[in-house]
């Protein structure tokens, strides 16, 4: 009965470990994802570009 107290024992601790790491994890996560990078709580972000990913002229080829 010992070993298996031992045995129960370590098995708990080491899980409730393992959920408080990934809680602790996951919730930086989602605080650092929470905004966009660059703005500040609170604060409007100025879009100098219109809302699509790249340049905010076509690119122009030259020979």
């Amino acid at each position: 009965m010992n070993t298996f107290v031992s045995e129960l024992y370590r098995d708990v601790s080491c899980g409730a470990g393992a959920v408080l790491i990934t809680l602790a994890l996951s919730g930086a996560f989602v605080q650092a994802t929470s905004e966009a990078p660059g703005t500040r709580h609170g604060a409007q972000a100025m879009q100098l570009t219109h809302g699509w990913f790249g340049q905010p002229e076509p690119a122009v080829l030259v020979d």
